[in-house]
């Protein structure tokens, strides 16, 4: 019997953002002992778990060190030290997703190039180990524009991709690895969450589609269902639980998907964690994603992923010209409106384009949904004091 309820066992979450925070929820629900560590004194776990450890997510000895402490390791961020939890596996403590896939997938070039490996559709790429070979292939002719070039490591919302038309939009980017990918042409932007326990037990979340913020390449909305054919959704599921197959992974995996023009689906990249594709599945769906990778990671069966109803996330990002202790405007009107739930991450700070929240607007009527998400997102302001 699984004995993680009420007793010793200790769940290690590496990273105190608000990923964590809402597994939180279900490790509160079901009284698993956590422990956390961030590098912020302020990170929005330290509310929540039993234990909190300030370090450095990216420090072999803080990560080693943490993770001996407890049962079984996770984390809600990429940008982990591997090394550490590789050696932590070695020594019998449970890392999962396994410290092999996060190294895969923490660089964008290895990540594309475990795609082209395994046959599964993605964009054409080149991978160059400085931004200055991207400059020699463009004048001999081995590149042309347009193209996105995306920094291999630490990229994250919208930071370290960026669509290049000209020579000029290669200034003041970082100098290190990174890779240039075809700019596909797409209908839509479209992402499935894959659950897997280490039975090998598989779920899939049903189909989303994202709609981006035009500058800061950030999602605005997720819209679950996708608004697509039903032959589209299961082509996306189908590439989404090869991935999944080819990964092996245990937890979440999130799949962000193009769905280009003439209908095929295209893997653009993964996260191996709760991520902001599945947010609305708090309110929408039989059990959320967050409550779903714990139910994975610790080898439970795995919750019913059908939506009850439809529901639509807006991200609350700080607004542009304001920086300092953050206030909500408006809240209480959207909490006026029918099927809105406000999420409100915790972090004390504002700056523009932060993530500070998100809100869920739920509805029989996807299309009413989108109008309320609309007003919502034209109503709520996070500002500075």
């Amino acid at each position: 019997m699984a004995n993680y309820f009420s007793s010793d066992f200790k769940l290690g979450i590496l990273g105190g953002g608000q990923l964590g925070k809402m597994m939180l929820y279900t490790t509160r629900k079901f009284d698993i002992t956590t422990h956390v560590m961030d590098s912020s004194e302020e990170a929005p776990c330290r509310s929540a778990c039993n234990h909190f450890t300030l370090g450095d997510l990216m420090d072999f000895d803080a990560v080693y060190n943490f993770g001996k402490q407890v049962n079984l390791v996770t984390f809600e961020i990429e940008n982990v030290n591997v090394d550490a939890l590789e050696k932590l596996e070695k020594e019998g403590i449970k890392v999962y997703p396994s410290s092999k896939n996060l190294r895969i997938i923490q660089n964008k070039a290895t990540q594309k190039l475990f795609y082209r490996d395994h046959g599964i559709p993605t964009s054409d790429f080149t991978r160059f180990a400085y931004l200055s070979e991207i400059e020699d292939a463009i004048d001999n002719g081995g590149l042309k524009f347009p193209f996105v070039w995306k920094a291999a490591q630490f990229g994250y919302d919208g930071n370290g991709v960026k669509i290049v038309r000209q020579l000029s939009d290669l200034e003041d980017l970082p100098k290190g690895e990174c890779i240039a990918e075809d700019l596909v042409p797409f209908k839509n932007e479209l992402a499935v969450i894959v659950v897997r326990n280490p039975n090998g037990d598989v779920k899939t979340y049903p189909v989303v589609e994202m709609e981006f913020h035009p500058e800061a390449n950030q999602v605005e909305y997720v819209i679950c269902p996708a608004r697509i054919d039903e032959a589209v959704a299961k082509k996306a599921k189908n590439v989404a639980l090869k991935v999944s197959e080819a990964f092996k992974h245990v937890g979440l995996l999130a799949v962000e998907l193009f769905q280009t023009e003439t209908d095929d689906i295209l893997v653009n990249e993964v996260a191996p964690r709760p991520h902001n594709s599945g947010h609305q599945t708090i309110e929408a769906n039989y059990t959320s994603q967050f409550e779903q990778h714990i139910r994975a990671i610790l080898n439970l069966p795995l919750g019913k992923t059908e939506s009850i109803v439809g529901g639509i996330m807006v991200n609350l990002v700080g607004a542009e010209g304001h920086t300092g202790d953050v206030v909500y405007e408006n809240i209480e009107e959207i909490m006026s409106l029918e099927g809105v739930t406000p999420h409100i991450y915790g972090k004390k700070q504002t700056r523009p384009f932060r993530k500070m929240g998100h809100v869920t607007i739920v509805n029989e009527d996807l299309n009413d949904a989108r109008r309320i998400a609309e007003q919502v997102k034209k109503t709520i302001k996070v500002i500075s004091k």
